[in-house]
C-alpha cells in the first residue's frame, strides 16, 4: 500500500475524482434548494432557460382565486395582461361576473389583487437574479474542468465557432453577396448615438467598442461571435492574442485596436468602410449567436466626412438586411422624439412583414423622465407608434450617469430601474419585454431557429455551385492543376528565384563582349566627333597627338567613368530583364520555362527590383584610375594589336561613311537611273540640294585639303553659280550640304590612309623605339589615328573587364537579394497579388477552393447541429 501510495498517477486520479465529487455535491446542493419552489424550476435551472413560465403559473393561480372572490374574468385578465401574462381564459364575454357584489368591494379586491401580483413578480424577479448569478458561477466551474466525464464538449469546437467560420469563409468568398449568402446573422442597425453599440456590449457583457460623445465611432462592420467559455476573453479572427475582458487595461487595448482597424480600413478619404472586423467573444453565460454592428444612420453629412457617407451607410446596411434570413435588431433611442427616427422607416422597407425584426427601445430611464405621457412608451413597445412590424419589442437601459460605469453596474442599475419604474408598476410593460438579459435570450432563440431552417438549404446551393465550377474547369483547363492565387504566387516566386541563378552563372566572356560592345556604342560618337575629327584638322602628328591627349584626359576625368557605370548598369538590367521576361509579348511560353499567367508578375518584380537597385558609388573612383592609365599608354607591342586597331578603324569609319552616304541620298534625292527604275521623282528642294552638292563636289576636288568650314567668298561664288542656273539658295542650305560633303571626303581619305598603315607596323615600331625617322618618312607613314583607336580599343577592353568583375562579384548578387526582398514584399500585399495574377483561370481556381471550403465547413456544422439535437 505504501509503495502504491507514493506513485504520482494515483495522486492525480485521486485529486480528479475528489474534484468531480465536490462539483457534483455543489450542483446537488444548488438543485435541492430549488426544489422547495418547484420541481419544474429545478429542471429549468438545469437547462438554464427562462423562468417566466413559473411567474405565469403563479399569476394564473391568482387569476383562479380572483374568480372565486367574485372578480370578473375580464377585469382579472386585464390586470394579468398588464403585468406580463396573456392566455385564453375561456370567458371572453365577461359572463363570470358576480352580480351579488357591489362595485366598491370589487374595486377593493382588484387593488388588493394588483398589489399582490406586483409583490409576487418582484419576488420572482429577485429570485431570477439570484439564480442567474449562481448559474453563471456553476457554468464557469463546469467549463473550466478538464475531466471529459464532466464536460465532454470542451475538446470539440464550439458550434457557434463553427458557424462563425462559415460566415468568415462566405465573407472572404464574396463581400457583395453575389453568391446569395442567406445564412442568418443578427444585424444591429440604428440611428447614430441611439445606443446600438451599448446594446451589443450589454449582450457581450463587456465594454469592447470605442466610445465617443456625439461623433461617429463605428466606421466599419464589426462581426461579433458570442459563445460560452470558462473565461471572459476576446480575440480577433486574424490574431492569436487574447484580451482578458475582466481587466480594464485589456479592455482599453481592445478598444484601441478596434479603433485602429477601423481607421486603417477607411482609405482614399472615406469615412466608412465595407471591410468587416471579425471578433470572437467568449465568457460564462453568454448566449451563442453572431451579431454584426453597423455604422449608425445619419441624416446630414457634416464637415470632415466624405460626401457619400450617408449613401455608403445606407448601401452597407442594405447589403446585410437584404439577406432574407438576417435578423434585424432595430435600435431606437427612447430619449428623443419618435418622429426624428430614421432607422424605423428604413427597416420597415427591408422587412415589411416584420418576420425577422426585433425592436429595441434604449434609454428608457431617460424616456420615463422626459415623456409626460408614459403610455407613449407602451405604444412604442406595442408596435402602434411606428409604421413597422416586428417579432418582439423590448425596453432596455444600457447606460448610467457616466460612460465609465462597468457592465455589472449598468445591469444592477437596469434591474433596479425596472423594479421601481412607474411604467412597470403601472402594468404598461410586460416583464418579458424588459432588460437586456431577456433581449439576449429572445435574439439567441430566434437566431438558432433561423439557422436550423436555412443552413441545409445553403449547403445544397453551394453543392450545386461546386458542381458547376468543376464542370467549367474540366472543359476549359483540362490539363492544368487547380492552383489558387497564393499557390500560383509561390510557384512564380520559386521560378523567379531559380532564374536568378542563371544571371549569376553567365560566362565571363559573354559579359565582357556585351559590355565592350555597349560601351563603344555609348562613347563612339564622342570619340569621333569630339576627339578624332577636331584633332585630325591639324597638319602634323605632334599637334594631333597633343590635341588627342588633352581631350582624352578631360574625358576620362568624369564623363567616361559615369558613362561606363551607366553602361554596366544597363547591361546588367537588360540581362536581368531577359532572365525574368521569359514570356513574349503574345503571352506564349518561350522554351517552356514559364507559365504565361506569370507575365505581369515577372514584369512587376523586374521593374521594382530595377528601381531599388543602386550601383556601388565607390567603384567609380577605381574605374577612373584604370581608364586614365589605359588611355595614356601608346605603345603597341605586337603586329596583331596593330592590325586589330586598323580593322577597328575600318569598321567604325566605314559605318560612318555608309550612314553619311545615306544622309546625302536623302538630301539630294535619287539619280536618273534610280528614278526611272523606282517610278519616282525628286522634289524641288531635293533638286536644289542636288545642284548645291554638285558645286561643292567640284570645290572639294579642286582643293583636297579644304577645312571643315567654307569661306565667305566661297559661299558667294556658289550662290551666284546657282543663280545663273535659276536656283536661289541660302548660306545655311549650302553649309548643311557642305558638312555632308566634307565628312564624306574626310572619311574616305582616313580609310585610305588606314589601309596604307596596315603594312607600317614595323616601321612605326622602330621609329617609336629609336626616334630615327626623318620628317619626310614620318609624313609618309603618319599613322597617329591608328594609335588613337588602339588606345580607345585598349581602354574598352580593360574597362569591360573591370565592369564584368564588379557585376559578377557584387552587383549581380546584390540584385539577386533585392529580387528576394521584392518577391517577399509582394507576397505580403494581397491587393497587389490580385492585380498581378488575373484571368479566368486563377479566378475559377479561387472560387473552386473557396466553395469547397465553405461546403466542407457547412457540412461539418450541419453534422454538429444534428448531434446537438
Amino acid at each position: 500500500v505504501l509503495n502504491h501510495g507514493t506513485k504520482l498517477r494515483y495522486w492525480v486520479v485521486g485529486a480528479t475524482v475528489g474534484t468531480g465529487v465536490y462539483a457534483k455535491n455543489t450542483y446537488d446542493s444548488w438543485a435541492d434548494r430549488l426544489e422547495k419552489f418547484s420541481p419544474d424550476l429545478k429542471y429549468l435551472a438545469d437547462k438554464s432557460g427562462d423562468i417566466t413560465w413559473h411567474i405565469t403559473s403563479a399569476l394564473k393561480s391568482r387569476f383562479e382565486n380572483s374568480k372565486k372572490d367574485g372578480v370578473s374574468t375580464s377585469q382579472a385578465s386585464t390586470l394579468l395582461a398588464a403585468n406580463g401574462v396573456t392566455f385564453l381564459t375561456g370567458d371572453p364575454d365577461n359572463k363570470g361576473k358576480s352580480p351579488g357584489k357591489s362595485n366598491t368591494e370589487k374595486s377593493d379586491k382588484i387593488k388588493k389583487l394588483q398589489g399582490e401580483v406586483v409583490e409576487v413578480e418582484l419576488k420572482y424577479q429577485k429570485l431570477i437574479e439570484k439564480l442567474e448569478k449562481e448559474n453563471r458561477n456553476l457554468r464557469k466551474l463546469l467549463l473550466s474542468r478538464d475531466d471529459k466525464e464532466i464536460y465532454r464538449r470542451k475538446i470539440k469546437k464550439s458550434l457557434i465557432d463553427m458557424y462563425s467560420e462559415v460566415l468568415d469563409e462566405l465573407a472572404d468568398y464574396d463581400t457583395n453577396y453575389r453568391t446569395q449568402d442567406h445564412l442568418p446573422r443578427v444585424v444591429v442597425v440604428g440611428d447614430q448615438s441611439a445606443g446600438k453599440t451599448s446594446v451589443l456590449e450589454m449582450i457581450a457583457q463587456a465594454r469592447i467598442f470605442p466610445r465617443g460623445s456625439g461623433e461617429m465611432m463605428t466606421r466599419s462592420p464589426v462581426k461579433v461571435t458570442l459563445s460560452e467559455g470558462p473565461n471572459h476573453v476576446a480575440q480577433f479572427r486574424d490574431s492569436s492574442r487574447e484580451f482578458d475582458l475582466s481587466k480594464e487595461e485589456e479592455l482599453t487595448a481592445l478598444r484601441h485596436e478596434i479603433e485602429l482597424r477601423m481607421k486603417s480600413s477607411c482609405t482614399d478619404g472615406k469615412t466608412v468602410s465595407n471591410d468587416t472586423i471579425s471578433l470572437n467573444v467568449k465568457g460564462p453565460g453568454l448566449q451563442r449567436m453572431v451579431l454584426v454592428d453597423l455604422p449608425g444612420m445619419i441624416n446630414t453629412v457634416t464637415t470632415g466626412m466624405a460626401p457619400d457617407t450617408k449613401d455608403a451607410i445606407c448601401n452597407m446596411s442594405k447589403h446585410y438586411m437584404q439577406n432574407p434570413n438576417a435578423i434585424i435588431l432595430c435600435i431606437q433611442d427612447g430619449s428623443v422624439d419618435a418622429e426624428r427616427s430614421i432607422v424605423t422607416d428604413f427597416v420597415s422597407q427591408m422587412d415589411p412583414s416584420g418576420k425577422r425584426t426585433i425592436f429595441v427601445l434604449t434609454k428608457v430611464d431617460l424616456a420615463e423622465k422626459n415623456i409626460a405621457n408614459p403610455s407613449r412608451i407602451q405604444e412604442i413597445l406595442d408596435g402602434k407608434l411606428f409604421p413597422m412590424k416586428a417579432l418582439g419589442y423590448f425596453a432596455v437601459v444600457t447606460g448610467k450617469d457616466s460612460t465609465s460605469n462597468s457592465i455589472n453596474d449598468i445591469k444592477e442599475y437596469e434591474e433596479e430601474f425596472f423594479s421601481n419604474s412607474k411604467v412597470f408598476k403601472s402594468g404598461l410593460l410586460k416583464a418579458s419585454q424588459l432588460t437586456t438579459a431577456n433581449l439576449s435570450y429572445a435574439v439567441s432563440n430566434c437566431f438558432w431557429k433561423m439557422v436550423r431552417e436555412s443552413v441545409e438549404q445553403q449547403a445544397d446551393a453551394f453543392k450545386a455551385m461546386r458542381f458547376n465550377l468543376e464542370t467549367e474547369w474540366k472543359n476549359n483547363f483540362p490539363r492544368v492543376r487547380e492552383l489558387d492565387r497564393s499557390e500560383l504566387f509561390e510557384k512564380a516566386k520559386n521560378e523567379i528565384l531559380d532564374d536568378m541563378l542563371s544571371l549569376v552563372n553567365i560566362p565571363p566572356q559573354k559579359w565582357e563582349a556585351k559590355l565592350q560592345k555597349k560601351l563603344w556604342e555609348s562613347v563612339s560618337n564622342h570619340v569621333i566627333e569630339n576627339v578624332y575629327l577636331p584633332a585630325a584638322q591639324s597638319k602634323d602628328s605632334g599637334t594631333f597627338n597633343t590635341t588627342v591627349d588633352i581631350k582624352l584626359k578631360q574625358w576620362a576625368e568624369k564623363p567616361l567613368p559615369n558613362a561606363s557605370i551607366q553602361v554596366a548598369k544597363q547591361t546588367l538590367l537588360e540581362e536581368f530583364s531577359q532572365v525574368l521576361h521569359s514570356v513574349n509579348n503574345e503571352g506564349k511560353q518561350q522554351n517552356g520555362s514559364s507559365d504565361p499567367i506569370f507575365k505581369a508578375l515577372r514584369v512587376a518584380v523586374r521593374d521594382e527590383a530595377v528601381s531599388r537597385h543602386q550601383w556601388n558609388s565607390d567603384f567609380i573612383d577605381i574605374l577612373r584610375v584604370i581608364q586614365l592609365n589605359a588611355l595614356e599608354d601608346r605603345s603597341i607591342s605586337d603586329k596583331l594589336q596593330w592590325e586589330n586597331a586598323v580593322r577597328f578603324i575600318e569598321q567604325n569609319l566605314g559605318d560612318l561613311l555608309q550612314k553619311n552616304d545615306v544622309n546625302i541620298q536623302e538630301q539630294i534625292g535619287l539619280g536618273f537611273l534610280q528614278r526611272w527604275t523606282h517610278w519616282t521623282s525628286n522634289t524641288y528642294e531635293q533638286h536644289q540640294k542636288n545642284e548645291i552638292f554638285n558645286q561643292l563636289e567640284n570645290l572639294s576636288h579642286a582643293r583636297k585639303e579644304h577645312g571643315p568650314y567654307l569661306l565667305s567668298d566661297e559661299l558667294t561664288t556658289i550662290r551666284k553659280n546657282m543663280e545663273t542656273k535659276g536656283v536661289e539658295v541660302t548660306n545655311d542650305a549650302i553649309m548643311g550640304i557642305w558638312q555632308l560633303v566634307y565628312r564624306k571626303h574626310f572619311l574616305t581619305e582616313a580609310l585610305s590612309r588606314c589601309a596604307n598603315c596596315r603594312r607600317e607596323f614595323y616601321r612605326h615600331h622602330a621609329s617609336g623605339m629609336a626616334q630615327a625617322m626623318s620628317e619626310e618618312e614620318v609624313e609618309n607613314v603618319d599613322c597617329s589615328d591608328v594609335v588613337l583607336f588602339w588606345r580607345i580599343q585598349k581602354m574598352l577592353s580593360i574597362t569591360s573587364n573591370a565592369l564584368r568583375q564588379q557585376v559578377m562579384n557584387t552587383e549581380a548578387h546584390r540584385l539577386e537579394n533585392e529580387v528576394k526582398e521584392v518577391v517577399e514584399d509582394f507576397g505580403q500585399d494581397r491587393v497587389l497579388k490580385l492585380k498581378l495574377l488575373t484571368g479566368r483561370r486563377v479566378e475559377l481556381a479561387e472560387e473552386l477552393k473557396k466553395v469547397r471550403d465553405v461546403q466542407q465547413k457547412l457540412e461539418e456544422f450541419i453534422e454538429a447541429l444534428r448531434k446537438e439535437r
